[in-house]
């Protein structure tokens, strides 16, 4: 496996910690406020963020990397979008220049990772997430997982056997990390995150060129201006007990980012708070909707197997057959249950629309196509192990579907890309 790490900028002294604002740094105790403005500008200078509740997020995720020694939690910063070309690696490319000492990794293994972790841990930026966790990943994605989960909690220790004496070894995994990926991360890392679905650029919208060589020198200066004012500032924050308004995980999650927050003052206190209110009820839809959806594409494949998994559905079959699950929450959809429209609609994030199909003795109606199933199912099911059409079934090579395109949603849900090689029959 092909491996790259990029490890920068000097790890700061930790300092003794024994007062709240001891020690001369370039901002005095009252100025974060004016500092954090000034890195929000500079990160609103590059990319364009989902809102300006996620432009806050980053700000203060940026910020809380510099105390990670402090804190109990290591927030993930889960950067995803629907397709290539929506700004992810220019987001990396921002934070490595305003963390505290970034690793940039790409195809690292677990075992690089677990030997670069110590007590003053790096800020870890993984892109290609989706090369990591996709179907096609190897086995090692289970171990990344398995760091990138424990990690989010200090004192989650990986043991391995180790040296010459093969005695077991605890390796720190406590670390701060931003996750960019294509598609969907898995949920035990968003459930560990501050999100950020990613899209692409209106054409109104404007940011200024990204060039290392101009945009380092002023990132690299805020960044060492949030080292000299938190660095001693770290006694105090890991006293800290912030009132928030979320609980549970996402408590844990945003904690950091509310305990800079509050360090700062002014107006900050406040607009973190509202930031975390805000994105954490959209995952929650987003969850919603994420869990009804897959749920959809486990029942279709149950229908199809219990057909024998024939080359294709009637929309009007796959809605009885699914409304006829006492188990499902399908008769209750909507006002008067699941209907051809409603599947129509909750399938058309995954790519998968009904096309025209000629049965038997000439019956022709709208059908769904099992082999546009497959990649939804790899993706998002995949433990259903769902890789080509069956052969068995002597199906004939179908020809491609001449269809628009699905709409594009309304929300920032990541769309998979259109399932299959090959598309529906269509009639003359």
């Amino acid at each position: 496996m092909e491996e790259t790490v990029q490890h920068n900028a000097p790890v700061p002294d930790e300092g003794s910690g024994t007062g709240e604002h001891e020690g001369a740094g370039i901002e005095a105790a009252g100025d974060g406020v004016a500092l954090l403005d000034e890195v929000r500008a500079a990160i609103g200078k590059y990319v364009v963020l989902p809102s300006q509740e996620a432009l806050t997020a980053v700000t203060l995720w940026v910020a809380a990397t510099h105390i990670q020694t402090a804190l109990q939690h290591a927030p993930r910063l889960a950067v995803m979008s629907a397709t290539k070309g929506c700004g992810k690696s220019r987001v990396l490319d921002v934070l490595y220049e305003t963390v505290h000492d970034p690793m940039m990794t790409v195809n690292t293994s677990p075992a690089v990772i677990f030997r670069t972790i110590g007590k003053i841990p790096p800020t870890l930026l993984v892109d290609e997430a989706d090369t990591i966790f996709g179907p096609k990943a190897s086995g090692d994605r289970e171990i990344l997982r398995g760091l990138l989960n424990a990690g989010h909690q200090r004192n989650r220790p990986a043991w391995r056997i180790s040296g010459p004496e093969h005695k077991p070894t605890p390796f720190p995994t406590f670390a701060m990390a931003a996750i960019a990926g294509i598609g969907d991360l898995p949920d035990t890392i968003t459930d560990r995150s501050v999100v950020l679905r990613i899209q692409k650029r209106k054409p109104g919208e404007k940011v200024a060129p990204f060039r290392s060589r101009y945009a380092a020198p002023e990132l690299n200066a805020l960044r060492d201006r949030l080292a000299a004012w938190l660095g001693p500032l770290r006694s105090m924050a890991a006293r800290m007990v912030p009132q928030m308004p979320v609980e549970d995980r996402a408590a844990d999650t945003w904690e950091p980012l509310v305990i800079i927050a509050d360090l700062a003052g002014g107006h900050w206190p406040a607009q973190a708070r509202a930031a975390c209110v805000a994105m954490t009820r959209f995952e929650a839809v987003q969850d919603e909707q994420t869990s009804v959806k897959v749920r959809l594409l486990r029942d279709i494949h149950r229908i199809f197997e219990r057909a024998n998994n024939p080359e294709a559905l009637s929309s009007q079959d796959l809605v009885a057959a699914l409304i006829q699950d006492a188990d499902a929450p399908w008769a209750e959809h909507g006002t008067k249950g699941l209907n051809a429209h409603h599947l129509g609609n909750l399938l058309r994030d995954f790519g998968i629309g009904p096309a025209n199909y000629r049965f038997d003795k000439g019956r022709q109606a709208k059908a769904y196509m099992r082999n546009r199933f497959l990649d939804p199912w790899a993706r998002h099911c995949p433990d259903l192990t769902e890789t080509a059409p069956d052969p068995a079934q002597g199906a004939a090579p179908a020809r491609p579907a001449h269809r628009r395109q699905p709409a594009a949603p309304t929300g920032p849900l990541p769309i998979g890309p259109p399932g299959g090689i090959t598309g529906p029959k269509r009639t003359r």
